[in-house]
């Protein structure tokens, strides 16, 4: 029952907001009157609270090494803006609830795969849990239409304070197992766990700044390339292909269901193969898929190229979040940053299409942008593990000692300086000891009465 824990509170997680996203602009338009102008200027102001909130919650979790005490809190949040959404007869009240609740409540999702990450979770069991989420995506927006043409608006916003309710006792009996802080024998997230070795090679200490900033850049770029590709599937199956548009949501939803396979068989390849093979193999099935769209002639090729797009997909949402996990040293942060790059790259996605609009008619041009910048991003990730692997190979000229220790030691620094054989070898620079100041000879008087020993001085 216990083992059951986690992927109940993944699938949970998951449909919180796998009904509510699709259906939120439906609700400020249908229950509150909303303008199209003032559903973008809610959702503007949703997102960018979601935003703030993926950087500054798994930081204060980061802190306190406590994951699910945060995931409760989000939780209960995500109940009061399902009551506010619920009740709220305004507007204004509406957008400041989702700016002030809404935004921290999304952030549940990340914290568990901090969770998880901090208790030495596998690779493989990271993997198994995305597909979990992802199977929430697959299956939560249908869900939530279904509801609203049978029960209407307000029964999926109550569907989502049911669903925060029961999310909310799954992560409380995950928190009464003893887990919410990691234990000084728990496995560290930087080297795995005993039972669970993977090939992976996190480097020792946190990475340099540059291999942080080429990894966040590269998953931006993937993630714009994947939105702008789903924003103009449908333009493309109508407009260049003439097909109905009904294809494209075929085509889409075949590759939403062919993901969740694809993170489960990633999570076993991932016992035998490290992160940038994976990562390599998916941005070569993406640029694959993004150059041969503008050539697919008909529906059947369409759907068929889908399992390219799959597998990209697959890849960026899964692989790419242990990859943030190995590359950054905490936990939290990694999984709120990788978070992050999905709604930067959403921004992004708009001047991808308007460029490619712009160098090719019918959409191929974006299709072809979307390919450069895949190839782009793959450079950049090969790139940020060679920095990465250089800062490993530079020798520590104190010996892996605290800077109080090398100071005791009478390490002042240290150079490299390469030796014949042509390795690298650390010549250390030492205080000179001091020694003791040379004293004259002692001329001795006769012996005093108080003390019976002879009285000396020194000098001639």
């Amino acid at each position: 029952m216990a083992r059951l824990l986690t992927p109940a509170a993944a699938l949970l997680w998951g449909l919180q907001f796998a009904f509510l996203t699709p259906a939120l602009a439906l609700v400020l338009s249908g229950q509150f009157g909303a303008s199209d102008a003032e559903v973008g200027l809610a959702l503007a102001v949703y997102n960018a609270s979601g935003f703030v909130a993926a950087l500054v919650l798994p930081a204060h979790a980061d802190r306190r090494r406590d994951y699910l005490t945060p995931m409760l809190w989000c939780s209960a949040l995500t109940f009061v803006l399902a009551a506010v959404l619920a009740f709220a007869t305004s507007l204004p009240l509406a957008v400041v609830a989702l700016a002030v609740v809404g935004g921290p409540a999304g952030v549940g999702v990340s914290l568990l795969f901090a969770h998880l990450r901090a208790h030495g979770a596998a690779t493989a069991e990271v993997m198994n849990t995305r597909a979990l989420v992802s199977f929430a995506w697959v299956a939560g927006p249908p869900l939530a239409m279904l509801l609203i043409g049978w029960f209407g608006l307000q029964a999926v916003v109550a569907a989502v304070g049911v669903v925060a309710v029961a999310g909310g006792l799954t992560t409380a009996a995950l928190r009464r197992r003893g887990n919410s802080r990691p234990s000084a024998g728990t496995a560290s997230p930087r080297t795995g766990s005993a039972g669970s070795a993977s090939p992976q090679t996190p480097s020792s200490g946190s990475a340099s700044r540059t291999t942080v900033v080429l990894v966040v850049v590269a998953f931006v770029a993937l993630q714009a390339t994947n939105a702008a590709a789903v924003a103009v599937m449908a333009l493309f199956t109508a407009g260049t292909l003439g097909l109905d548009v009904l294809w494209a949501g075929i085509a889409l939803g075949v590759s939403a269901g062919l993901e969740v396979p694809a993170l489960v068989l990633l999570g076993r390849l991932s016992r035998r193969f490290s992160s940038l093979p994976l990562i390599a193999s998916g941005c070569i099935a993406g640029a694959a898929y993004y150059l041969a769209v503008p050539f697919v002639g008909g529906p059947v090729l369409l759907i068929a190229a889908q399992v390219l797009n799959a597998w990209f997909f697959a890849v960026v949402a899964g692989v790419g979040l242990t990859y943030f996990q190995e590359v950054i040293p905490r936990p939290g942060i990694a999984s709120g940053l990788f978070t992050n790059t999905r709604r930067v790259g959403a921004i992004i996605s708009g001047g991808i299409i308007a460029a490619g609009s712009a160098l090719a008619p019918g959409y191929g041009g974006v299709f072809g942008v979307c390919a450069a910048l895949t190839a782009a991003a793959l450079v950049a990730v090969l790139a940020a593990a060679v920095a990465g692997r250089r800062r490993r190979a530079v020798p520590d000229p104190t010996g892996g000692l605290p800077a109080s220790a090398s100071r005791r030691r009478g390490v002042v620094r240290g150079r490299l300086r390469r030796a014949p054989n042509g390795t690298s070898e650390c010549r250390s620079r030492r205080r000179p000891r001091r020694s003791p100041p040379e004293r004259p000879p002692a001329t001795c008087s006769a012996p005093t009465r108080r003390r019976g020993s002879p009285r000396c001085r020194t000098g001639p």
